[in-house]
């Protein structure tokens, strides 16, 4: 069954007369009935009964008519949705994010690429560094934002957008939380709240240690918005980067002698054709102003 078979059939059946459907489908009427005679043999049967100058629709044709009807419809929505991707004016955005990342990192500029592109999809994935190289490498992901990923792939391309520094974060409630800054021997007593789902994690412990803090001494958490309520409630002290975000009621500073920083990066598919709502997205991340973003 051909599409321009059908395109004849429906114009037909609007029009009741082979001429004038002719006239329509800008193609001479012998070529217009020798389609539908195709169709007719491939369906089985007659689709009209020639009754001139008028032409009927038979049984066989009534029934044949909505789901002709509805073929056809669908073959067109679907050569437009293709000429609008192939012309850069729908895509989907897939993008994988570290999870100890917040995802206002960057919606700003994902409003910017939807005044490029007037219909855009998203589909965000949340993941560790081996699973975000795991999204990039089965093509579920075409670009990631993430920190140190911790796993090398000969293919990944990786481009610094800022580093960040991280703070402590403690409820005002807390007995160090009207202090301006915290001295390490302010915490020897403190229970930690360490982001199991942070990359820094293993290092913040290890330099807990290195200063004589018990790193042991701990919760863990697997998101921020439970280490929000855990310091809310002010059971421990955690640590987060500059841009995550925190409500009134914490508060955050630096302690002495504890530095601890981490690499924000843009990673992609070195060799790999990304599509035009990826690749503006790319162009996007790389030349924004982090500095401004993150201060």
């Amino acid at each position: 069954m051909e599409m321009h078979q059908v395109r004849y059939f429906l114009a037909v059946a609007r029009t009741l007369n082979f001429t004038r459907a002719a006239e329509e489908c800008h193609v001479a009427q012998p070529s217009l009935t020798r389609a539908i005679k195709l169709l007719e043999g491939e369906l089985g049967g007659d689709l009209f009964r020639r009754e001139r100058p008028h032409a009927m629709l038979t049984p066989l044709g009534e029934r044949m008519f909505p789901l002709l009807k509805q073929c056809y419809d669908s073959a067109q929505s679907a050569r437009a949705l293709a000429a609008m991707i192939n012309d850069g004016e729908i895509g989907a955005l897939k993008l994988a994010v570290s999870g100890s990342i917040e995802l206002g990192l960057i919606l700003s500029h994902v409003n910017e690429l939807r005044k490029t592109f007037s219909e855009i999809e998203l589909k965000i994935l949340r993941g560790t560094g081996p699973q975000i190289v795991e999204y990039l490498k089965s093509g579920d992901a075409e670009l990631a934002v993430g920190t140190s990923i911790g796993e090398t792939w000969d293919r990944l391309d990786s481009w610094k957008l800022f580093d960040e520094s991280f703070d402590i974060v403690l409820s005002r409630s807390h007995r160090l939380g009207s202090q301006e800054t915290i001295d390490l021997a302010d915490l020897k007593l403190e229970r930690f709240l360490l982001r199991n789902h942070c990359e820094k994690g293993g290092e913040l412990a290890a330099m807990l240690r290195t200063q004589g803090l018990n790193a042991d001494h701990r919760h863990e958490v697997s998101s921020d918005q439970d280490l929000m309520a855990l310091l809310d409630a002010n059971i421990g002290i955690g640590f987060l980067p500059r841009t995550v975000n925190t409500p009134q009621s914490l508060v955050r500073t630096s302690v002495k002698g504890l530095e601890l920083e981490r690499d924000i990066c843009l990673y992609g598919v070195a060799g790999r054709q990304r599509t035009p709502v990826a690749a503006t997205f790319m162009k996007m991340l790389r030349a924004a102003n982090w500095q401004k973003s993150t201060s």
